[in-house]
């Protein structure tokens, strides 16, 4: 459950709360997970689908092991995925443990489809992921105002937010990142697990992330809704010719010269340096900006753009050694939408394809403008 001690970043869409109820749970939430590639169906690997709900990944690959033999280092899969709901993923295990497959039964997973493949699956190795939502107790007012929310965002894109569920049951992942990287332990004690201390490092990183990418939500917003002469006020680390820049941009979410971008739905990260021409681009959806996860490798911002990204991430910088760092898309866009509103059970589904890392349930926010999980 989302708590109140995660950050919560300002919304892009400007319209009041939606009611209608979620619940994450097999019927009303599923994840089908989109491989990056086709499988070969030769070689020294068995891919295997399995569809599983209410239970986390590594879950099921205890259960897979238990019945099968593979050990649970032998297993590859392309992403974690949600404890609630109905998932579907690829995993893969070395081939010559098919036949241990032949009698596998377990209550909360199913296996869909076994195909061969060469390579061992590795994190990151998909294309995206398809979501499924049902929404209750919707009336005709509100599933109007669903509509046109998510009409809006399919048009525009979306604020490239972090969810809940990198910040812990309690909020209180980021804080216990940020305390590693200053003293090296936690509550006093190192940590034993070095992935864990990967992941609740990467939590305090997602954080700043969100913060930065919340105060560019809110610079967006204002130069659409405010003079020229206001926000020569409200920012006045801005030079003027840059105000007027993105008072005369068209698209929601301003570009910035010296931002980091990058061609998207995939390719390489460059600089902001004809902003005219990249905002051609990025109307057409070619290219989007970057933002920082902060550390040693990632790549550098410039001019005004480097000046937001110190202003969130400078706190950080001294531990830039203890962390590689990276860059994310900023702004994102739903794919393959679709949604149909049931007036006789009151019911309000939508399906949609994200891109790998992005977090249907910060979508859902972004529509219903609450705390989906209140």
């Amino acid at each position: 459950m989302q708590e109140d001690t995660i950050f919560k970043p300002l919304y892009t869409l400007t319209h009041a709360p939606i009611n209608a109820h979620f619940s994450k749970n097999a019927d009303d939430f599923v994840v089908r997970e989109l491989p990056l590639y086709s499988f070969s169906g030769q070689g020294e690997h068995l891919i295997i689908e399995i569809a599983k709900k209410d239970m986390t990944t590594q879950e099921a690959l205890r259960a897979l092991s238990d019945a099968t033999g593979v050990k649970l280092r032998e297993f590859g899969y392309a992403g974690l995925k949600d404890k609630q709901g109905m998932t579907t993923q690829f995993v893969s295990i070395p081939r010559k443990f098919e036949a241990n497959l032949a009698n596998f039964s377990y209550e909360k997973i199913k296996i869909l489809s076994t195909v061969a493949h060469e390579n061992k699956l590795r994190v990151g190795h998909l294309r995206a992921n398809n979501f499924f939502i049902r929404l209750k107790k919707v009336v005709p007012s509100e599933a109007a105002k669903l509509e046109n929310a998510i009409k809006t965002l399919d048009t525009s894109g979306f604020a490239n937010y972090f969810g809940y569920q990198r910040f812990g049951k309690f909020g209180d992942n980021a804080a216990s990142g940020q305390e590693l990287l200053k003293s090296g332990t936690l509550n006093g004690k190192r940590l034993k697990n070095p992935k864990m201390s990967e992941f609740l490092i990467s939590a305090y990183q997602s954080e700043l992330f969100n913060r930065w990418l919340s105060k560019r939500v809110e610079i967006s917003r204002f130069a659409q809704d405010f003079s020229l002469a206001e926000l020569a006020e409200i920012y006045k680390f801005i030079p003027r010719e840059e105000l007027k820049s993105l008072k005369a941009q068209r698209q929601f979410f301003k570009l910035i010269a010296g931002e980091v971008l990058g061609h998207y739905p995939y390719g390489k990260c460059f600089l902001c340096e004809d902003l005219d021409a990249e905002i051609e681009r990025f109307a057409r959806r070619d290219i989007t900006s970057c933002g920082l996860i902060v550390g040693a490798k990632a790549y550098e911002a410039t001019g005004t753009a480097r000046v937001i990204e110190d202003e969130a991430f400078g706190e950080a910088r001294e531990f830039n050694a203890k962390m590689s760092g990276s860059r994310r898309f900023a702004w994102s866009y739903l794919e393959n939408v679709e949604y149909k509103y049931i007036p006789e059970k009151a019911h309000f589904t939508v399906s949609f394809t994200l891109q790998k890392g992005s977090y249907a349930t910060v979508v859902l926010e972004e529509i219903l403008h609450k705390n989906i999980f209140e």
